[in-house]
């Protein structure tokens, strides 16, 4: 039998040792946030905790103890029978719930007596999430960024994943967030992920990164959708060298289009998005732009966002927040095709990583 009690940092330090890392807390707590790569075994359902909770303030805690101690065992069994009796002797997970006790405890023990070497996280996904806050500005720190700039539409999400598929290193903060970071930049069927969510897989990404070599990371603005980017992370990119992307305004409109067919396709959507911007545009001036939509003319409405609502804030948003976005080396894509951003992902490899 071998239980072994260890601390956050330790276990953030030998992360990669454990063949599993097991969640023991409900499936909503699991939701929320949990350890990279975690999988969820529910000691206490939703339903359960909810039950035991209330018999715990309403009855007594050793009633509540003597039902909540078969549900656990009830659901323990089945996770064994479900998923570890193929397991090898010399399997190595590690398991954790809210604070290191009753739940995690309670499946690390049966674990250990069958005699898996079981790593249990002191202070459970409280204590690993404290240390994690405090090691974000750690693995900020030993990293140098490459700022992706460019108006909207100028293709810089393209170009991120053309240089992720060369081998370059990317932070991709609007897919981590679920969210193209804009008015309209909200993603059909795609919920973000909770503020603690999005914070771990910024973690999870930055502690893989080498500090040999750039991260590319595009301009975004604080606030990504709902979420927020980690003070440190944005203060160290806001302080980086940039690349200034710029497209034609015709390709920009044409990448656009592309990107945000569902908008397209749902006229009702567009139109109710850009009711967002009456405080700033004037009811005239989008009530203008909802009828062209309605009418199919989704191009000149497009070229107006632009040129009137989005190129404007973007250039005294850059000015103000990027510091080095004056010196910024022009990078200018033959066009908005996957094959220009290829080819420019290529020169962008050459140069800036030499």
């Amino acid at each position: 039998m071998s239980l072994t009690p260890m601390n956050a940092e330790e276990v953030m330090s030998r992360f990669s040792e454990f063949d599993a890392v097991i969640d023991a807390r409900t499936e909503d707590e699991y939701a929320e946030d949990h350890l990279p790569g975690a999988i969820n075994w529910p000691t206490l359902n939703n339903a359960e905790r909810i039950e035991i909770g209330t018999l715990y303030k309403q009855v007594n805690p050793f009633e509540a103890r003597k039902r909540g101690g078969f549900m656990a065992a009830r659901n323990i069994a089945a996770h064994i029978e479900r998923d570890v009796l193929d397991k090898p002797r010399d399997w190595k997970p590690l398991a954790y719930c809210w604070r290191g006790g009753q739940r995690s405890g309670a499946l690390s023990l049966i674990l250990s007596q069958i005699g898996f070497k079981v790593t249990l996280v002191e202070g459970g996904y409280k204590a690993f999430r404290a240390a994690m806050v405090q090691d974000m500005v750690q693995q900020v720190s030993r990293l140098h960024f490459k700022v992706v700039c460019g108006p909207t539409g100028s293709g810089k999400t393209r170009l991120l994943h053309a240089l992720a598929a060369q081998g370059a290193q990317v932070l991709d903060l609007e897919d981590l967030a679920n969210h193209r970071s804009s008015v309209l930049g909200a993603i059909p069927g795609r919920a973000q992920p909770t503020q603690k969510r999005f914070e771990t897989l910024i973690w999870d990404k930055l502690r893989h990164f080498e500090p040999t070599s750039p991260v590319f990371v595009e301009s975004e603005s604080k606030k990504v959708g709902n979420l927020s980017v980690p003070t440190s992370l944005m203060d160290a990119v806001r302080t980086s060298p940039c690349l200034n992307l710029q497209l034609e305004d015709d390709e920009r409109v044409a990448l656009l289009l592309e990107d945000y067919q569902h908008m397209v396709h749902d006229v009702d959507y567009f139109c109710d998005r850009l009711s967002v911007l009456i405080p700033l545009k004037g009811r005239a001036v989008v009530h203008a732009w909802q009828a062209q939509a309605r009418s199919g003319f989704f191009a000149p409405v497009v070229m107006d966002l632009l040129k009137l609502h989005y190129d404007p804030a973007y250039q005294q948003s850059m000015e103000r927040n990027f510091e080095q976005f004056g010196a910024a080396k022009l990078m200018v894509p033959a066009s908005r095709t996957a094959d220009a951003m290829k080819s420019l992902a290529s020169d962008i490899m050459a140069t800036e990583l030499n």
